[in-house]
């Protein structure tokens, strides 16, 4: 079964606020026949710790600000993985060279990817560049 119209809806805000903080990949993917916990996985990249702190805080203040509180935080402390477990969805805020090391995204190559409205810097750029490479 897909994932739920509220579990897309909360990923969306998640995705739009992690842009707002100039995340460097964003990545939806509904896990929702694969995990009886969640359906969504939100998986964001940073290239500073800095900037992993100030994503999750704001993907919480966005989610709140929408009556959503997260049920647990994991991996604040060394600030270079975050997950933030809201129920229906589960937020990945990860240091790029964790990103690139774990490849959260290979591992649940199975399971659908999600458009969730929102692109980080990089996928931006590399987007702007095929369009200017068919023009």
């Amino acid at each position: 079964m897909p994932a739920t119209e509220h579990a897309l809806e909360l990923a969306r805000l998640a995705a739009t606020a992690a842009e707002s903080k100039l995340a460097a990949t964003i990545t939806g993917l509904d896990v929702s026949d694969h995990l009886p916990l969640t359906d969504v996985f939100v998986v964001v990249s940073a290239a500073t710790d800095r900037q992993v702190g100030a994503i999750v805080d704001e993907v919480e203040d966005v989610l709140r600000d929408h009556g959503v509180k997260a049920l647990r935080r994991e991996g604040e402390r060394e600030g270079r993985w975050v997950l933030i477990d809201f129920g229906d969805i589960v937020v990945h805020v990860q240091h790029e060279d964790e990103h690139r090391f774990y490849d959260l995204e290979r591992l649940w190559r199975d399971c659908p990817h999600l458009d969730l409205g929102a692109l980080g810097t990089e996928q931006r750029e590399a987007a702007a560049h095929r369009s200017s490479r068919t023009e």
